[in-house]
């Protein structure tokens, strides 16, 4: 550390009795710091890579997401490759932006659109979203806008959709209740709280789903893309590579599964729609 300030000519800590902390100098350099030892471990990687799928893999995703697609795949990649070490954290939306472009994560699986210029994002699922209401509300239309709250997941996806949408048929409510469970969400649904936007892969075998009502969306607002993304400059591993494959391999033996099930007349179900 010395060295370095020798060499910039400027103090980057203030060494006190009890330890040190960094000046604002050190404040400064540090972003950059962190930008070399992810470009040094990135170069390692590159050198040590030998095509086989092996060693951390460190990914993040949101909640709903691992719920809905990720649960599928992670036995059959760990049963596949034994030597990755995954490890998934979940977080908020804005907190696993940071960390991957910080490159505490190799990339992570968010809902789409992002634009961000240091970012590469693949599109790796579509799905449908519905609404959710209390049981008496049978058009969004005529729900009470000043005794009704928009209940949003602390992930922070889904909150401007869900007002965007209920703006085009006239309401605003203004009162948010956040909430960090999806039976949490339901049960307030339930109770007459509020309104949620899920994805409808979501609401698949959880408790409650029959005491609430769901009104599909119609046009590209009833639509949401789950994407991986990850720093537009970073090294795509092996491990990460193949984890991949197995993702996009299981999208498509679940659309061929709708396909089947959708061509089911028993299987059909009837919800309430809403127009644009």
């Amino acid at each position: 550390i010395r060295q370095i300030e020798d060499e910039l000519g400027i103090p980057l800590f203030e060494r006190h009795a009890k330890g040190m902390r960094l000046t604002h100098a050190g404040q400064r350099l540090l972003p950059h710091a962190v930008e070399v030892q992810a470009a040094l471990e990135k170069a390692r990687r590159a050198v040590t890579e030998d095509g086989v799928p092996k060693g951390p893999l460190v990914i993040g995703t949101l909640q709903s997401i691992f719920t809905i697609h990720l649960t599928g795949v992670l036995a059959p990649y760990l049963y596949a490759f034994p030597e990755v070490d995954v490890s998934l954290h979940t977080a908020t939306t804005p907190d696993i932006i940071g960390q991957v472009l910080n490159g505490k994560l190799e990339g992570a699986f968010v809902y789409g659109p992002l634009e961000n210029p240091y970012l590469a994002a693949e599109v790796v699922f579509e799905g449908e979203l519905v609404i959710l209401s209390p049981l008496s509300i049978t058009k969004l239309d005529a729900m009470p806008a000043a005794n009704t709250r928009k209940i949003v997941l602390r992930s922070g996806w889904n909150r401007k959709r869900l007002e965007l949408i209920l703006s085009k048929h006239g309401l605003q409510p203004q009162r948010v209740l956040e909430l960090g469970t999806l039976d949490a969400v339901l049960d307030c649904v339930r109770e007459g709280l509020g309104v949620q936007l899920l994805p409808a892969d979501l609401l698949h075998n959880v408790r409650h789903r029959d005491f609430v009502r769901i009104h599909k969306i119609a046009g590209p607002m009833g639509r949401v893309q789950a994407v991986f993304i990850r720093r537009a400059d970073s090294f795509v591993s092996s491990a990460l590579s193949t984890f991949l494959g197995h993702v996009r391999d299981s999208l498509k033996q679940r659309d061929t599964m709708d396909a089947v099930i959708t061509s089911d007349p028993a299987s059909n179900i009837s919800f309430h729609s809403i127009g644009e």
